[in-house]
Order: C-alpha cells, then structure tokens, then sequence
C-alpha cells in the first residue's frame, strides 16, 4: 500500500509528469491525475495501484514509513 503524497514524491525525484508516469505504468493519464487529486491512500484499483508501484520501484524509488502516519521515498540511484 502507498498513500497519494508517496505517489506524488516518487514521480517528482524522478522529475516524470504525471502523463510520463501513467504511460511508464500502462494507465491512463486521467487515473493519475485522480489519484494525486486525492488524501492518503488512494481510492483505488489494487491492479492499477500495483502497477503504479512497481514502475516507481523498478526505477530506484523505495517507499519507506507507515503510508497514512509516516509516508517516506528515497531515490536509490543505481551506479
């Protein structure tokens, strides 16, 4: 589980639009966009939301803490 502030964080170290992420991720721009319009963990398809993940993780994002108490993202650059 991610919240939407994890979401958000993860694209932006990436420095990826929400369009870029939808696309990376096989969704809809529109499914995105909805998402990050949204509080805590996202009202949303689990087979989306998995997908979301595991594009940001598969490029260096590690999403750490608690979602709803204590949200984290580190950005592990691969060398």
């Amino acid at each position: 589980m991610i919240s939407v502030c994890q979401i958000k964080a993860g694209r932006v170290m990436l420095g990826w639009s929400a369009v870029e992420l939808a696309e990376r991720a096989g969704v809809s721009s529109a499914t995105i966009k909805k998402y990050e319009a949204q509080t805590g963990i996202p009202n949303a398809n689990t087979r989306i939301l998995s997908a979301v993940k595991s594009v940001l993780e598969s490029t260096g994002i590690e999403f750490t803490g608690d979602p709803l108490v204590n949200p984290g993202v580190t950005l592990r650059i691969k060398r």
